[in-house]
């Protein structure tokens, strides 16, 4: 954090770097970004079973809905550990 002393006035703290860029203390939202791009095959995944199964290519089965879900859950928690949603 950068402080600017003003004479006569307490110092007053800026939001920018000494180069002149804009600091990023919060990083949430790259957080955010990166969970969303890493979840992207998960969802893609299930969007495709999903069409499969509209299309008839896989039997409407609520069983069978549960294991798939289950097991992709399972590879989601292995491969993306804590970034993994919680399902």
């Amino acid at each position: 954090m950068v402080i600017a002393y003003t004479p006569g006035r307490d110092p007053i703290q800026s939001s920018q770097s000494p180069a002149g860029l804009a600091r990023t203390d919060n990083p949430a939202p790259f957080t955010s970004a990166a969970k969303t791009f890493l979840r992207v095959p998960f969802d893609a995944m299930r969007e495709q079973y999903a069409s499969a199964v509209r299309a008839g290519l896989i039997e409407c089965s609520l069983l069978a809905s549960a294991r798939f879900e289950r097991k992709l859950g399972e590879l989601e928690r292995v491969a993306l550990g804590p970034w993994a949603r919680g399902l």
